[in-house]
């Protein structure tokens, strides 16, 4: 047995003595090896087998088939040929070249089609806010151009301008109408500045924020506590999946420091809609605190020394500063009196309401969108803040008249009682709120997770 043994050692080191003379290299990186792992406690050994650079090579040829065997130099074009899509929307600066800019696109035979074609100049230039959809090839050559709007606001269609290329290459223009899609969005967000700042943090649309803080008439949105949050439940009316405008508030709830305020809106059958806290009373209150959307008093119903007279005598109205242009609307239903220009007033609008002894005037405006004789409601614009007349800068002045005399518009407008809907519906307006808490719960989740 021990001569087997010293006889298999000495064959191991007559082999091992041959591999050193034949790679003294490997011999060196063994040792170097072994001492670099000696002190982890870890050991290499190197293999004993045949060196692979000692091994016969052997070559393999095999045909592959060309994938691009049988192909043009313009079918291998059109792999790299792809579509841009961007969506923007029309100003009323717009010029063929700077709208085209705007779309990524570059393309002068494109650029004189929008020129001289009549529909685009019809229904794209001069116009704001229009929905304009681009698709352009790799190169930036313009395939197709969609444009959308509505004609007005409470329209159910929207109208489809579409420019393409024909069989020949040739842009062509056609219009076409289609039904507006209804669809609902939950959103929130939290005070941090001022109301406006917060909605646009939230991507809600200004029209919404608009219609939060006259749902909420009995909160001073001008003077906000920062942690203040809102959540809101409001439709958008699609065309063709993409976002045209917003609609109308469905709910929406307003924590205002200790003070949670919620709303949604309900219609009665044969009545009219409106909004009412989640007890049923209603919120929609005979007269809206102001004819102009966020603006500031710049002059009560009080004496004042007069502007262009010089004189002390009492101010019969209010005072609301906003520019030029600025959307007007009545603060309740109604029909028009008067539309037209009268002495110092300039341009002015008196309203009837439906208590008869009431009439609401809204002067100095630059411009009249209504006519004499025509039924408004509640929040419809009327015209637009100007300073015709005795005006010494743009600002609406608002009047409120009791059997012809001059009141307070802010004490007339503060007494204004809301109603609470009929008990024959009030089953159905529970389960109906029930279904709103919900969809407020879940806006709120929206908002926590979107601040974190």
């Amino acid at each position: 047995m021990t001569h087997k043994l010293v006889s298999a050692g000495s064959a191991l080191l007559a082999q091992l003595a041959q591999s050193i003379q034949r790679h003294p290299k490997r011999l060196t990186a063994a040792i170097a090896a072994l001492m670099l792992t000696a002190g982890g406690g870890a050991f290499a050994v190197a293999s004993l087998g045949p060196d692979p650079a000692d091994m016969p090579v052997r070559t393999l040829t095999q045909t592959i088939p060309s994938l691009v065997e049988g192909s043009t130099l313009a079918d291998l074009t059109d792999l790299n040929d792809f579509s841009l899509y961007r969506t923007d929307y029309t100003r009323s600066s717009d010029t063929p070249e700077s709208l085209l800019q705007r779309l990524g696109i570059a393309d002068p035979s494109a650029s004189a089609f929008l020129r001289s074609n009549e529909l685009v100049r019809q229904h794209i230039f001069s116009r704001t806010g229009r929905l304009v959809s681009a698709e352009a090839s790799n190169d930036h050559q313009l395939r197709k151009l969609t444009v959308r709007w509505m004609d007005s606001e409470d329209s159910d269609n929207f109208q489809r301008l579409v420019l393409e290329r024909d069989a020949q290459g040739q842009l062509v223009s056609t219009i076409s109408s289609a039904p507006l899609v209804v669809s609902t969005r939950l959103t929130g967000g939290t005070i941090h500045s001022t109301l406006f700042a917060a909605t646009d943090a939230a991507g809600l649309p200004d029209a919404v924020a608009v219609q939060v803080a006259d749902i909420f008439s009995d909160i001073n949105f001008h003077r906000l506590q920062k942690g203040d949050r809102f959540s809101v439940i409001y439709e958008t009316l699609e065309a063709d999946g993409e976002f045209l405008r917003s609609g109308r508030v469905l709910a929406a709830e307003f924590q205002n420091r200790d003070k949670l305020h919620q709303a949604m809106w309900f219609q009665e059958p044969g009545q009219r809609g409106s909004y009412y806290a989640m007890d049923g009373s209603s919120l929609r209150r005979a007269y809206l605190n102001s004819p102009v959307e966020f603006s500031r008093i710049s002059s009560g119903f009080a004496m004042r020394k007069h502007p262009i007279h010089n004189t002390w005598r009492r101010h019969l109205g209010t005072d609301f500063a906003a520019p030029t242009g600025t959307k007007v609307r009545t603060v309740g239903d109604g029909v028009i009196e008067f539309a037209g220009w009268q002495n110092g007033y300039g341009n002015v609008i008196y309203v009837k309401h439906a208590n008869t002894a009431h009439v609401t005037v809204y002067a100095h405006l630059s411009r009249i969108d209504v006519k004499k004789g025509q039924s408004v409601e509640q929040g419809q614009f009327i015209g637009a803040v100007g300073s015709t007349g005795w005006s010494t800068g743009p600002h609406l002045h608002f009047e409120f008249r009791v059997n012809g005399n001059h009141q307070d518009p802010q004490a007339i407008i503060a007494k204004s009682e809301a109603n609470e809907i009929s008990e024959k519906v009030r089953k159905q307006f529970a389960k109906h709120a029930e279904f709103m808490h919900m969809q407020l719960a879940s806006a709120e989740l929206i908002r926590q997770a979107s601040a974190q």
